[in-house]
C-alpha cells in the first residue's frame, strides 16, 4: 500500500472527474464488499469510551458462533485492536498489491494501520487527504474474500476517518458505544446527528462501561451511573443493544491479548459481549429484511 501523493490525494481532477486510478479503486472497493454481507461501523463521539473493546469482542463472538468475520482497524491515530488480540508484525502481500489480513483463528481476520508502521510506537502526522487515501487503501488492497461481517472500528469523533468510512462503504450498519455519563452522551448525540446527516443507517446504541462488578461479591457499582445510552436510544427511536459493565475479566483479558469472550471463565462481561453479538446479528437480518422490503 503506497502513501497518497499531494497530486492524488484528493482523488478528483480539477475537472471535477475521477481520475483513472480512482475509477479502478471504487471498481476494487466494489467487487471487495460485494463478497461481505454485513459491514459493521462502530463508532462513537469521544474516546476512551471502550469502542474498540466492543468491536473485538463482539467480532470474536461472531466468530465463535461459526461466522466468518473480518475486522478492520481504521483508528490512523491510535490502533488498539492489534494489542487487544495479541497481534503484533506487519502483513503479507499477495500478488503484488494485496493486502492478506492477519488471521486471529479460522473465522477472524483483521487488518490494522498498526500492521503497516515499522515502529507500533510512531506518530502518524497525516492530513485529511491523507488519511481519505489510506481509508480507501484499506478497503480496496485488501484481500478479504467471501465474510458474513466486517466490523470497521472507526476512531472517535465525525471527522474525515468516519465520514471517508460511510462514503466508502455506503450499506454499513452503525452501532453507537457510549458510557453513562453525560460527558460521554453529550458527544454522542452529535455522533448521531453526524450519521443521520450521513444518512447511514443505525442499529443501535451500546452503553459500555454500565456499572463496576465487584470482583468479590459479584454486585454492581454504578460507578459511572447506569441507563444514559438506553434512555438517548429511546429518545433517538434507535434499538438499544445491551450493556456491558466494568469487569476486570476485561482487563485480564486485554493483557493477554484475547476477548473476553475467548475466555474459558465465564465472567459478566462475556456474557453481556455475547448477548450483545446475539443481539447484533438479529438487528442486522431485521435491517436487511427492511431494506429488501423498501427495495422491492
Amino acid at each position: 500500500m503506497s502513501n497518497c501523493s499531494s497530486g492524488s490525494c484528493g482523488g478528483s481532477r480539477k475537472d471535477g472527474g475521477k481520475s483513472a486510478k480512482m475509477q479502478i479503486q471504487d471498481e476494487m472497493i466494489r467487487s471487495t464488499l460485494e463478497k461481505i454481507k454485513y459491514k459493521l461501523f462502530v463508532m462513537s463521539g469521544k474516546g476512551g469510551v471502550g469502542k474498540s473493546s466492543v468491536s473485538v469482542n463482539v467480532a470474536a463472538a461472531l466468530a465463535a458462533k461459526g461466522f466468518k468475520v473480518g475486522i478492520l482497524d481504521v483508528d490512523i491515530h491510535g490502533p488498539s485492536v492489534p494489542t487487544l488480540l495479541g497481534i503484533s508484525g506487519t502483513m503479507d502481500m499477495d500478488r503484488g498489491s494485496l493486502v492478506i489480513p492477519k488471521e486471529y483463528n479460522e473465522n477472524l481476520h483483521v487488518v490494522s494501520m498498526e500492521s503497516l508502521l515499522k515502529d507500533p510506537d510512531q506518530a502518524v502526522l497525516w492530513r485529511g487527504p491523507m488519511k481519505t487515501s489510506a481509508i480507501r487503501q484499506f478497503i480496496s488492497d485488501v484481500q478479504w474474500g467471501e465474510l458474513d461481517f466486517l466490523v470497521v472500528d472507526s476512531p472517535p469523533g465525525t471527522g474525515d476517518e468516519p465520514m471517508t468510512v460511510l462514503k466508502t462503504i455506503p450499506d454499513a450498519l452503525a452501532v453507537v458505544v457510549t458510557t453513562p455519563q453525560e460527558v460521554s452522551l453529550s458527544d454522542v448525540r452529535k455522533s448521531i446527528n453526524f450519521l443521520q446527516y450521513a444518512k447511514a443507517n443505525v442499529i443501535g446504541v451500546v452503553e459500555n462501561m454500565s456499572g463496576l462488578v465487584c470482583p468479590h461479591c459479584h454486585g454492581a457499582i454504578d460507578l459511572f451511573k447506569k441507563g444514559g445510552g438506553e434512555e438517548l436510544a429511546e429518545k433517538y427511536g434507535l434499538e438499544f443493544l445491551g450493556a456491558i459493565p466494568l469487569d476486570p475479566a476485561t482487563v485480564v483479558a486485554g493483557d493477554l491479548g484475547t476477548p473476553v469472550v475467548l475466555l474459558e471463565e465465564d465472567s459478566f462481561a462475556k456474557k453481556a459481549f455475547t448477548d450483545l453479538a446475539d443481539k447484533i446479528a438479529e438487528a442486522v437480518d431485521k435491517s436487511l429484511e427492511a431494506a429488501s422490503t423498501t427495495h422491492d
